[in-house]
């Protein structure tokens, strides 16, 4: 094999490789013969098909396979040889071949830069740690209790407010014509809750119970039931009971609600509870800090492709949101050159984000096992209670959805590992003031770069940095839809 180097600019390497016809021909003489050793051809005794007849059946696609194994293995020797590690897949073009001749072909490919990690002993990083006091454990507890109201019959005879509860019997009709669903009994319905249509609970203020009132109503405009929308409606409605509200007493039978034998091991629980989510928000603050300072400490170059690849990514997002009119406000009156400028400097952050961790990790033996990536399945499977089938039926369905669960397994081992040897200042705070920093910190990650990226690394509108594996493919299937709103966070 004669390799020739084409090209040498920065990470991008270009290289000319001939492979003898000899080689070629060896090769697919050896495969020609292993056929009619194995194969059971009509006609001949296993093993025993002239050459020339397995040549005239096989040779067409045997050689195709041959020189695709030789363009590949050659491809690798080249790199491994010259110990040059692919960004991407390598652009191969066949340059000539024909039956009896070399083969020549090019080899185009960009490398993953020389990486050197900073020694971590040298970056000193602030950690916020809240102190829980006795009153925010009170204030929990309360929170908790207020949760947890009833509701009793008032006692004196007197009016419905604002704040009541009233049982009520209703019936609605349009023109004298009851519709569907439009009766209830028995409802408990929170006056001032704003669960009816707009203008049904203020009617019901001032009335008592036994009383029995006409609540004219129009539905909106643009309620959900089209055959109602916009229609004048009357409800007799007849108030049955008035109730209101009642806290739940703090005592060991409240505790007991939550397990607890008694209201200080509740309150040990909350503290503990509080504890967990404190250090969470002070990981997470921690986690983007440390972000920060590795990218203010690396600055090598990002392979063009990779860049490229983020970059488009990035701004078919940015794309997406100004046809529907949701630009952040920073972004709305900028040019799209000014856009392209700064959201390509934060592809190169992210790019070279993913590189570093990604030279860490391996340097290191970091890896992601099944077991984690099953422990990661479990607990998003928690989330759709009653479904949890269905969502490992997803994964063993689309296994190539699993990177989406390696890539941030494998980022969260690698910043522990880092975190282990940085210098940590622990900075006791209040919650409020924790919480505020967090705020601040996820406000100034969704600011854009306001340098190109060409002069310093820029900061990133998202910190996730970008994966040094091919981009995960879309799948039309769907997950199971959770029963319960999940709190959004920033990551």
């Amino acid at each position: 094999m004669q390799v020739t180097e084409t090209k040498t600019e920065g990470l991008k390497h270009g290289f000319k490789v001939v492979v003898p016809a000899e080689t070629i021909a060896s090769k697919v003489t050896d495969k020609i013969k292993s056929i009619g050793e194995n194969a059971t051809i009509p006609g001949f005794r296993k093993g025993k098909a002239p050459e020339s007849f397995l040549r005239q059946r096989y040779e067409k696609a045997v050689m195709s396979e041959v020189l695709d194994e030789l363009i590949q293995s050659e491809t690798n020797k080249t790199l491994s040889e010259r110990s040059l590690r692919p960004a991407m897949r390598p652009k191969i073009e066949i340059v000539s071949f024909d039956a009896g001749k070399d083969l020549e072909f090019t080899l185009d490919v960009e490398v993953v830069p020389e990486i050197v990690p900073v020694d971590f002993g040298t970056l000193s990083l602030d950690k916020l740690i809240a102190e829980i006091s006795d009153d925010e454990v009170e204030k929990a507890l309360q929170r908790l209790a207020a949760g947890r109201t009833s509701s009793e019959p008032v006692k004196e005879k007197r009016a419905a407010k604002k704040g009541d509860i009233t049982v009520i019997d209703f019936v609605g009709s349009i023109d004298g014509v009851e519709f569907q669903g439009g009766k209830g009994d028995n409802y408990y319905l929170e006056l001032g809750s704003g669960s009816f249509i707009p203008g049904f609970e203020d009617q019901l203020i001032g009335k008592k119970a036994g009383e029995k009132v006409d609540v004219k109503v129009p539905f909106p405009a643009d309620y959900h039931a089209k055959d109602l929308a916009g229609k004048d409606a009357v409800f007799a409605v007849t108030v049955k009971e008035l109730r209101e509200k009642k806290d739940a007493e703090i005592n060991d039978d409240f505790a007991k609600l939550f397990g607890k034998k008694s209201v200080d091991e509740l309150r040990d629980m909350i503290r503990l509870e509080l504890s967990r989510e404190y250090e969470g928000v002070s990981m997470s603050n921690l986690k983007r800090v440390l972000l920060d300072a590795l990218a203010e400490a690396h600055s090598f170059p990002v392979p063009e492709g990779m860049l490229d690849l983020e970059f488009d990514a990035i701004w078919k997002q940015v794309q997406n949101a100004k046809e529907k009119n949701q630009l952040d406000e920073d972004d709305a009156g900028k040019t799209d050159d000014e856009l392209r400028e700064e959201y390509r400097a934060i592809a190169e952050r992210r790019v070279r984000l993913g590189l570093l961790l990604a030279e860490i990790g391996m340097k290191n033996k970091i890896s992601v096992t099944d077991a984690d990536v099953n422990r990661a399945i479990m607990m998003e499977a928690r989330q759709f209670p009653g479904q949890e089938k269905a969502v490992f039926d997803f994964y063993n369905k689309h296994p190539e959805m699993l990177e989406r669960i390696r890539a941030p397994l494998f980022e969260e081992k690698v910043i522990d590992f880092i975190l282990k040897g940085v210098k940590l200042n622990e900075v006791k705070v209040s919650p409020e003031e924790l919480y505020k920093a967090e705020a601040a910190d996820v406000k100034k990650s969704a600011k854009k770069a306001k340098k190109p990226a060409a002069k310093k690394t820029a900061k990133a509108k998202e910190d996730a940095p970008a994966k040094e594996t091919k981009s995960d493919k879309e799948t039309k299937e769907k997950k199971p839809a959770k029963k319960t709103a999940k709190k959004k966070t920033d990551k």
